[in-house]
């Protein structure tokens, strides 16, 4: 924006100068308002002529207020910008836990949402979230946990993209809101209000342009003394019955107008958005609303905040007066009035279209500071991933893999030892699939799926205040699995270690007969096991393939390579795990 410097660079030596500037201004205004008042005294008290140098002190003195207000939000700029390089360390690192975690968010019934660590400690939220109000934060939750659709997200995977290669428009954007905006009032009544018709009538008018005119020749008369003070009780009495029939809507105009940091926020966002070019198409359908014809976006906010400061400050000490004397209640409804009649319809709708903005630029930065660089491939059945990896572990430690499934090989029997890497691989897929919903690149070096919806079965944990167990947890989910797949829908699904709550035998057999269910649907996914028994189904079902992870069992050690593999595992690790955790097995003699 004009004025404004959004370079994230050298932020001590800037704070350090705009801070010796914001108190230069104060001592400055302080001492210009001593001043006025002093000239007032000698224009009152001396001569007329006094007023003159009154009335160019007042113009110092609002020129001043004005160079104090811009230092001081240029401060609030760069404080933003401390704090989003300090948020940016932490995203770069993966050292995610002091980041807003969205835990309002967690929703335990959600197709996926749960099992794939969307939202909680250390979760892509964390990653992702780049909203400062609560209806942003609310709307990319949303988008978060929104079923698949393809051509949705090629049109915002284009958008991110753009948005990711325009560093200082994305700077600009987030400092604005995390220096300006809170949610001290609400924007419930906003909509509403500015699409009602308020009207002024021909008495309201006319009082509006008398009482300016009025109340200044009367105070001209009796500070000469041709009329008797006394008129201005009988001035105020009639100002008093023109001013109650404003009184109302002014009072709910002061309720329904946004705070001044909202305002401010608006303002400061529009006018960075009516300036930036945008290119994608999706980018500039957002944007249109915006670039007015008449008069800029901003300017319309502009021209709020100035009347939203009168209106909400009706009731100060120093205004009731002049209010009494000039009615200025009157002209400032007869302004209010012809603003929301000329802009009113337009504007109502600009704080829901700048939330959508915010959950834009949280898939920009994201893509800007962490996010993947996969291509994307097209797939007429099944996931085919190379080099996919987890975006929440650091690159440095994430182990990427090659994996396809399609039609040929419908469900991915997935064995292997205990911290081999089964359900983060599992958690893999899915969360890159995820991030491809959301218009995002994969963490991988391509990364492809047909159409379908997502379904995962990972976490199911007991619930006491509910009487559930976790395998009746299990199980109800899998009834949510089971008739979404029998209605036809194409599911791709996750099941972790599946039917974990019960005997081996039951296991075994219950999963085998899910596996057939499955096998004459649309339904295709990847089911992790303990029970190497079930690897024996590649061989009596054509569509039923073996992947698995391994560990190299060493004398006081297990390694694993996180690599997945062809076939079933060759082995577990469970006996040497609990040996090296003190349990200590004695043969019988």
């Amino acid at each position: 924006m004009k004025g404004f410097d959004f370079e994230n660079s050298n932020l001590p030596e800037k704070l350090k100068a705009v801070k010796s500037k914001v108190g230069t201004y104060s001592l400055l205004r302080l001492l210009v308002f001593f001043g006025m008042g002093g000239l007032f005294v000698l224009a009152v008290a001396e001569s007329p002529v006094w007023l003159l140098f009154f009335g160019v002190s007042v113009a110092i003195f609002i020129s001043l207020i004005r160079k104090y207000n811009y230092q001081k939000d240029q401060e609030a700029i760069y404080l933003a910008l401390e704090t989003m390089n300090l948020a940016r360390e932490k995203r770069v690192g993966r050292n995610l836990k002091d980041l807003d975690a969205g835990n309002e968010f967690q929703e335990k019934a959600h197709p996926f949402s749960n099992d794939l660590d969307l939202f909680g400690d250390h979760s892509l939220f964390q990653l992702l979230n780049h909203t400062v109000s609560k209806k942003g934060k609310e709307t990319l939750a949303s988008k978060m946990k929104s079923e698949f659709d393809l051509d949705k997200a090629g049109a915002f995977r284009e958008a991110s993209h753009e948005l990711s290669l325009k560093s200082k428009f994305l700077q600009a954007m987030e400092s604005i809101g995390i220096a300006f905006y809170n949610e001290e009032k609400s924007n419930s009544g906003w909509t509403k209000w500015l699409e009602e018709s308020d009207k002024s009538t021909l008495l309201i008018t006319m009082g509006a342009f008398l009482g300016p005119i009025g109340g200044l020749t009367l105070s001209v008369l009796i500070f000469i003394g041709i009329v008797p003070g006394a008129l201005f009780g009988v001035w105020v009495l009639i100002g008093m019955v023109f001013l109650g029939m404003v009184f109302k809507p002014l009072k709910k105009a002061a309720e329904s107008i946004p705070s001044r940091h909202q305002l401010k926020t608006y303002r400061y966002w529009l006018a960075v958005l009516e300036k930036e070019q945008m290119h994608s198409p999706l980018l500039k359908e957002m944007q249109a609303p915006f670039l007015t014809k008449e008069v800029n976006a901003s300017t319309l906010f502009d021209q709020l905040d100035s009347l939203g400061l009168w209106i909400q400050n009706r009731i100060n000490i120093l205004y009731i007066p002049i209010n009494f004397i000039f009615w200025t209640d009157l002209f400032l409804y007869v302004k209010l009035v012809s603003w929301k009649k000329k802009h009113g319809h337009l504007v109502a709708h600009f704080p829901a279209q700048l939330v959508e903005w915010e959950v834009l630029i949280s898939l920009g930065a994201f893509e800007n500071e962490v996010g993947g660089k996969g291509k994307i491939v097209s797939i007429e059945k099944g996931i085919k991933a190379k080099s996919v990896s987890h975006p929440l572990l650091s690159p440095g430690i994430a182990v990427p893999n090659d994996f396809e499934i399609d039609v040929n090989q419908r469900v991915i029997l997935l064995t292997g030892a205990n911290m081999s890497g089964k359900t983060t691989f599992m958690r893999t897929l899915g969360i890159n699939c995820v991030l491809v919903n959301l218009g995002l690149r994969p963490f991988a070096e391509e990364f492809g799926f047909s159409d379908f919806q997502l379904y995962t079965s990972m976490r199911n944990s007991d619930n006491l205040g509910e009487s559930v167990s976790s395998f009746y947890a299990e199980l109800s989910r899998i009834k949510k699995l089971i008739d979404r797949i029998e209605k036809g829908e194409q599911i791709f699904f996750l099941l972790d270690e599946i039917l974990k709550g019960t005997n081996t035998e039951d296991r075994i057999a219950g999963s085998e007969a899910l596996i057939r269910q499955v096998d004459d649907t649309n339904a295709f996914g990847i089911i992790s096991t303990h029970d190497i028994e079930l690897a024996d189904l590649e061989e009596r079902m054509s569509s039923v393939r073996n992947f698995s992870f391994h560990s190299e069992i060493q004398d006081q050690t297990i390694d694993f390579d996180y690599k997945i593999k062809r076939g079933a595992c060759p082995s577990f690790n469970a006996h040497k795990l609990m040996e090296l955790m003190g349990i200590r097995f004695h043969q019988e003699k």
